[in-house]
């Protein structure tokens, strides 16, 4: 499982031309689903992901979490986080999860972190999106189970 996790202003997806979720201050979280992942996998990134202290404190330094500052969290899935792209010139997918699996450890994650008390909007699974943000920082981090 791989997460891309951008400190953000603001963020939304737009799906046919239509905003369908947006959030405020908080994270938005790429992820992508390994055909070997598990629903530990989901535990462990869903613990580190709300616990992650990359929000500034009172002296300008990553010392908050996502729980901490009670922001927003916008999920969305990208399986193209599996792409491999070391040989050739057309990526590989064959270590992403089949589209069933996929969605299934995407569902647990969002209600993994719901149960945690962060407010979550999610993109639409499967479905071809414009993703914008407003980057805080830049602050951008991979995390990989």
């Amino acid at each position: 499982m791989i997460a891309v996790i951008q400190r953000v202003i603001n963020s939304s997806v737009v799906v046919d031309k239509t905003v369908i979720n947006e959030i405020k201050s908080g994270m938005l979280i790429l992820l992508g689903v390994a055909k070997d992942d598990t629903a530990d996998d989901v535990k462990y990134l869903t613990e580190k992901i709300i616990n992650l202290r990359i929000f500034e404190d009172e002296n300008g330094k990553m010392n908050r979490s996502l729980l901490e500052i009670k922001g927003d969290l916008l999920v969305v899935s990208q399986f193209t986080l599996l792409g491999d792209c070391r040989k050739g010139r057309r990526p590989s997918f064959t270590d992403a999860a089949p589209p069933e699996k996929a969605n299934e450890l995407y569902e647990l994650f969002i209600e993994v972190i719901k149960k945690s008390g962060i407010f979550v909007k999610t993109g639409k699974f499967g479905a071809m999106m414009e993703v914008h943000l407003i980057n805080d920082g830049p602050v951008t981090f991979i995390l990989q189970t």
